[in-house]
């Protein structure tokens, strides 16, 4: 069915995250300041031990690079990502910089400029993966400006230091564009799709079509997939790994009040909320297109086709468009058409049911899922490496891992063992959002996906009752009261 953005009344099961993540015992006492060994997936600093808990100044410092020491990647990715929850990035980015500051004596006078040499690369690398990874945190001119100052302070040190500051502005700046227009586009698109007048669809004596179907513009079902897949990539290369975090803000479990960066500023997941969207038009736009024909077998040539291309869909790797074309089928007004059903060759649609089954937690799909997955890592071509996710199924993993485990243990220290795991699953994301479509764009389809009017619920319903009759007292009252609402409103 369609989807809604993450809450905690949509979801029924947890899943998706190491079952070694646990909370120190409420007794249980650490050392202040010392990262602490343990269990499941952990990040290490360079030559160090695993992290799986530790105060936030602690995380803070073993992020701040020095002449002979840089953290690794990935703890750079996963304190990034997670350190919003407790800091904003600007305050974090201001911190760090005092810290290098401080250990380099970047406010002296001489410099010493053997020792800085060995510096600078380092934080130039830090600040190249925070633009690269994070560039959104640098909408905030205060990020630009601690950028600018560090920068400054080691430039005269080596001539190299300027011509890299500039060209990391200029691709910061590339990106914070690109992202705007991306943004701008997909609002466009959403405000563009318009609906179907109920009223079209009431009291109909099998008209002629009162719009274009998908098989006017496209009867190729592949063709379909590769181009829903065009789409599907298009929104995923927009969602920002901060997204995912700033979609679960919890109060802080230390006082129970809401952290300053969430509280002054309003929350940015538009790019994950328009993806969602997508998903709920697509699924109406699937039970559009079954129930808008007036004869039953060209109602069951549009299921067919729609269970051909969600069969393509699974093949490419494509399980968001998938799953958004079996649950248009599933909705009521779709699935309540007997008659029409009976005329289509189900087998393979009870196929990809299956693929999709709910039942052990999507047991079927994440199988599939792997394979994908797998796929992708040893592929030759971009077609082999298009892995795009059932959306939704992620968004509730990443709740329940939020949910499931504390951001602090009782001492205070940040659980950064959840925050590992939550790395895990966003990193995963973004390497898969990184794929370039391989397929050619028809542009008339696509404009056809974004711009096709669509029932609305009620249309749904009342174009179903007028293709196949109520079967009971529910339905019939239904139906009286649908044709009612046009007629008061004609």
């Amino acid at each position: 069915m369609p989807q809604t953005v993450c809450s905690g009344t949509m979801f029924t099961t947890s899943s998706g995250f190491s079952p070694h993540l646990a909370c120190a015992e409420p007794g249980e006492e650490e050392e202040e300041g010392a990262p602490q060994e343990g269990p499941g997936p952990a990040a290490c600093l360079a030559d160090g031990p695993p992290i799986t808990s530790a105060s936030l100044e602690t995380l803070i410092q073993n992020l701040v690079p020095t002449a002979d020491y840089y953290p690794e990647k990935a703890y750079v990715f996963t304190f990034l990502l997670s350190a919003r929850l407790f800091i904003p990035p600007s305050e974090l980015l201001s911190r760090v910089c005092e810290q290098c500051i401080k250990q380099q004596q970047l406010d002296q006078s001489p410099l010493d400029t053997v020792k800085v040499r060995k510096f600078g690369p380092k934080i130039l690398q830090l600040l190249t993966e925070w633009t690269e990874t994070f560039p959104s945190d640098f909408r905030d001119e205060k990020m630009v400006g601690h950028l600018k100052d560090i920068i400054h302070r080691i430039a005269p040190c080596d001539e190299a230091y300027w011509k890299t500051l500039n060209q990391m502005l200029q691709k910061l700046s590339q990106r914070l564009a690109l992202l705007s227009q991306g943004e701008e586009s997909i609002v466009k698109v959403s405000l563009n799709a318009s609906s179907i007048s109920d009223k079209l669809v009431a009291f109909k004596t099998k008209p002629p079509p009162i719009q274009k179907d998908i098989l006017s513009i496209c009867n190729d079902p592949y063709m379909l997939a590769q181009q829903l897949t065009h789409v599907e990539l298009e929104h995923l290369r927009h969602i920002g790994p901060e997204e995912f975090v700033q979609a679960f803000v919890q109060k802080d479990p230390l006082d129970g009040t809401q952290q300053p960066s969430f509280s002054e500023q309003k929350k940015k997941t538009t790019n994950l909320e328009a993806y969602v969207r997508w998903f709920n038009r697509l699924c109406y736009l699937v039970a559009t297109e079954i129930c808008m024909p007036a004869k039953k077998k060209q109602r069951a040539t549009m299921i067919e086709f729609f269970i051909d291309v969600a069969r393509e869909c699974f093949n490419i790797g494509n399980f968001n468009s998938l799953m958004a074309i079996i649950s248009g089928m599933n909705m009521t007004p779709v699935s309540r058409l007997k008659k029409t059903w009976s005329k289509t060759k189900t087998a393979k649609f009870f196929i990809l049911e299956h693929q999709m089954d709910p039942t052990g937690n999507f047991y079927n799909y994440r199988t599939a899922l792997r394979g994908a997955a797998h796929r992708s890592q040893t592929a030759n071509s971009n077609r082999e490496r298009i892995v795009i996710p059932f959306f939704s199924l992620l968004i509730k993993d990443i709740y329940f891992l939020n949910e499931g485990c504390a951001n602090r243990l009782p001492n205070g220290h940040v659980n950064f063992e959840k925050f590992m795991e939550l790395a895990r699953q966003v990193g995963e994301f973004m390497t898969w959002k990184q794929v370039e479509c391989p397929f050619e764009e028809d542009r008339a389809i696509l404009h056809y996906l974004h711009t096709a009017p669509i029932f609305s619920e009620d249309g749904l319903y009342l174009a179903s009752y007028e293709s196949e009759s109520p079967e009971n007292q529910v339905e019939k009252d239904r139906w009286k009261a649908l044709r009612s609402n046009v007629l008061a409103k004609t």
